[in-house]
């Protein structure tokens, strides 16, 4: 196993479940880029060993280390917050910590024979804004090797925080950020549509316009609007109207409330509020409530100290009854400009 295979995965039966169904663990990659955190890096281990305590009461964390002296500091952070058997180490060198863009995308087949496969797209750090990431480029075939599971490599670069799916055929994404040329400069809408619909086994495509401000993604989807059951999501949304988001968060919702999905359902759409401005050194971050994780039975939610923190929990809470809601400050971990969701990625349970 670990094989690289020829055929889209699509083809062969394969599809992206939604990250609310069954994982066997959530991969990271533990926090130590200094450039990346500069003087609250100890803060945003201790935001990282939160949210691994948190998962661990359901599902396993694998988490990538740069070798066995950081495995040892990692393992001393989360003494008495998580039991050693619930977390695997990987010693995986890293350029930095967002696993959720670079790290490989896993895709199942239950119906056939509960097999796993990960997508292995390439990887440019955001249109090559943050150099060097050729240690994070590498991942997605570590992972697979890890997991003794084939590879695909659909050929493109996409990060894992650009799309959302709902496991039932759709996929979200942006046109600011998939067809920038700073991703896929040789590639048309039609090729990128091709592509995606082939590599993750949906069979429609749901496009927004742009992000948010300070977001350096470009747009990815998992700051804007996400799948909270198949034919429901949640669509974040600036009530200023005086704020630079209200207009393209608004005009995000239009495109939205115009879909209708492939069995002819109308896509249900909750609104969930943006948090107040907040900015570090003069820089506007990018803070929203849509970059939370859906685990096994908790979803993490990130807080920022705003007067919106408790609304978006009582929202996020109805969206999904039976898991608990298990609050994150992320004031710190926004300084790297990601959050909860960018840190993450979901494997299914498989096999």
């Amino acid at each position: 196993m670990g094989v690289d295979y020829d055929s889209w995965p699509a083809s062969l039966g394969y599809l992206m479940p939604a990250e609310w169904e069954t994982h066997s663990a959530t991969w990271l990659s533990w926090p130590h880029n200094a450039k990346t955190w500069p003087g609250v890096l100890p803060a945003v281990e201790t935001a990282m060993a939160s949210i691994v305590e948190a998962l661990s009461e359901s599902e396993t964390v694998r988490i990538n280390v740069v070798d066995e002296s950081h495995e040892r500091h990692v393992t001393g952070l989360l003494r008495c917050r998580a039991s050693p058997d619930a977390i695997i180490f990987h010693r995986f060198q890293t350029n930095d910590a967002w696993c959720r863009d670079y790290g490989a995308i896993f895709l199942t087949r239950d119906h056939r024979d509960a097999s796993l496969m990960a997508l292995s797209f390439e990887y440019n750090a955001w249109g090559e804004k943050y150099p060097p990431f050729d240690l994070d480029r590498a991942i997605p075939k570590s992972m697979a090797k890890a997991l003794s599971i084939p590879r695909f490599v659909p050929g493109m670069v996409l990060e894992g925080g650009a799309i959302d799916v709902n496991g039932a055929g759709a996929l979200l994404t942006t046109e600011r950020c998939l067809l920038n040329p700073n991703r896929n400069p040789t590639l048309n809408r039609t090729t990128i549509e091709d592509r995606l619909k082939n590599a993750f086994g949906v069979e429609q495509l749901i496009w927004l316009d742009r992000g948010i401000e300070g977001d350096d993604t470009d747009g990815h989807i998992d700051q804007l609007a996400r799948f909270v059951s198949v034919n429901r999501a949640v669509v974040a949304m600036e009530s200023d109207a005086t704020d630079p988001n209200h207009l393209p968060l608004n005009e995000n919702r239009r495109r939205l409330s115009e879909v209708a999905l492939a069995d002819g359902r109308s896509l249900e759409i909750t609104d969930l509020p943006m948090p107040d401005a907040i900015y570090h050194q003069g820089r506007r971050l990018p803070a929203s409530y849509a970059n939370f994780y859906v685990a096994n039975e908790i979803v993490i939610l990130p807080a920022f100290g705003s007067g919106q923190d408790d609304l978006a929990r009582e929202i996020l809470g109805d969206c999904f009854a039976g898991r608990e809601m298990v609050t994150i400050d992320c004031r710190e971990l926004l300084i790297g400009l990601g959050g909860v969701h960018c840190l993450t990625q979901q494997v299914p349970l498989f096999g």
